[in-house]
């Protein structure tokens, strides 16, 4: 997972409530064994229609995506987060999210930013003709014209975010502890370790009633 510490550029200001998984990545996309290629499905009957946004040059390669209320509700595939991330989406703005959507976000390097609706409406409408900042060094969203929305964020999943850790590189930060323990275990408990010294003791009194 890259590190992300700001992302700035152009915004889809779509503003669609209640966006299901289903609408972000339908099934028959679940197939797949891939992350990769998802994003050619991302909002396919959305882009089943003429002059969507999606499809609009003027938006073409945004890594920023300004939604409605309960982004990501309906089932928790995370096909929808991979499909956002094969986009290029980044960052996604609303003033609310499904919790497992949200989840699964974070874990694959898209920022969930919560924002009242106020600030969700005025971004819309800068977005139609310019850049959105979104800032994890100041936990804010900026525009242009001296616009700041403040938004939260979990301190450990704003580390993570911003030193591009998922769960495998926060195992592999703990390597040296993981070391420890273990060479711990092994001197102090070598019948945990495999030793083949030990593979023949009884414990007297085992199986006894």
């Amino acid at each position: 997972m890259q590190p992300i510490s700001q992302v700035s550029g152009r915004a889809y200001p779509w503003g669609a409530k209640n966006i299901d998984t289903d609408v972000i990545i339908p099934a028959h996309w679940l197939k797949t064994i891939t992350r990769e290629g998802l994003g050619k499905g991302a909002f396919e009957t959305v882009r089943a229609q003429p002059g969507n946004i999606f499809d609009d040059p003027e938006y073409a390669g945004s890594p920023i995506l300004i939604a409605g209320d309960n982004f990501g509700c309906g089932s928790s595939r995370e096909h929808a987060a991979w499909a956002l991330a094969d986009m290029g989406i980044v960052a996604v703005i609303a003033p609310s999210f499904s919790d497992i959507f949200s989840g699964n976000a974070f874990k694959n390097g898209i920022i969930p930013v919560v924002l009242p609706q106020e600030a969700i409406d005025r971004l819309i409408e800068v977005a139609k003709t310019d850049s959105v900042t979104v800032d994890l060094e100041t936990m804010s969203v900026t525009t242009p014209y001296q616009d700041r929305f403040p938004f939260e964020l979990d301190a450990f999943r704003r580390q993570c975010l911003m030193e591009g850790l998922d769960e495998i590189g926060l195992t592999l930060a703990r390597d040296t502890a993981i070391s420890k323990y273990e060479s711990g275990v092994s001197e102090h408990r070598p019948w945990m370790s495999g030793d083949r010294a030990y593979a023949g003791i009884v414990v007297e009194g085992a199986g006894r009633p």
